[in-house]
């Protein structure tokens, strides 16, 4: 498999654990990290619609990023496979056939009992 392939795992890693963390931070009732910080109150410099606008983005955000990167590293690893392919097609009709010649020559008739 190429380079290409393995950076792309790596940063499908990377993205993975990211939206698993602001996952985990958003709560499912509407708590979450907008409520560890005053919850109630307005009196905030953007106020909890905005962590909660700024969470639900960047979830969608890194679930698009994601499901970009598995259909990249899918056609990165069908690409190189069929580079692959090729190479092995091409290696395939160069070499010369072989033929089989191992015929035996000293084989004696033993249905018979060998003597006549």
């Amino acid at each position: 498999m190429s380079s290409t392939y393995y950076i792309f795992i790596v940063l499908i890693l990377i993205v993975a654990f990211l939206l698993m963390l602001v996952i985990m931070v958003q709560n499912p009732k509407g708590g979450g990290l907008s409520s560890t910080f005053g919850g109630g109150g307005n009196q905030q410099i953007g106020g909890v619609q905005k962590t909660t606008d700024f969470l639900d983005k960047s979830t969608w955000a890194l679930g698009t990023i994601l499901i970009v990167l598995i259909l990249i590293t899918n056609f990165t690893n069908l690409s190189a496979s069929e580079q692959r392919s090729k190479v092995s097609d091409i290696e395939t009709t160069t070499q010369p056939a072989t033929t089989n010649d191992n015929t035996n020559t000293n084989s004696t008739d033993t249905t018979n009992g060998g003597d006549k």
